[in-house]
């Protein structure tokens, strides 16, 4: 198993900034994705964006598109995610996620809140 836990969530102004980490440890050499998943008050939790530990683009849901960036450092076992343009519909609680190999499941992290007022 892996462990995963996420820093930098907080409360933000509409059109702002936030950055999100997250450090993993455990058996992280069998990780092969790495992620960022979100879930807002009332609705299922979604993916937002993910990587490929060994290299290869990245993934984005509609939700990050174009104003999220996510990065890795392997060497370290973590993986940010840069929010740029927030809006209040981006307020939920953001989930690190990671796969491992030969499992079809996600590992999740606590979560950290991301306020986004208006």
């Amino acid at each position: 198993q892996v462990q995963l836990a996420e820093s930098g969530g907080g409360l933000v102004q509409a059109g702002g900034s936030l950055r999100l980490s997250c450090l993993a440890s455990g058996r992280t050499e069998r990780m092969t994705v790495m992620g960022w998943f979100r879930q807002a008050p009332g609705k299922e939790r979604e993916i937002v964006a993910a990587r490929r530990v060994n290299g290869g683009g990245a993934f984005y849901s509609d939700a990050g598109k174009g104003r999220f960036i996510i990065s890795r450092e392997n060497a370290k076992k973590v993986v940010d995610l840069q929010m740029n343009s927030l809006t209040p519909e981006d307020t939920a609680v953001y989930y690190c996620s990671a796969k491992l190999l030969g499992r079809g499941d996600n590992f999740f992290g606590q979560g950290t809140q991301v306020t986004v007022s208006s």
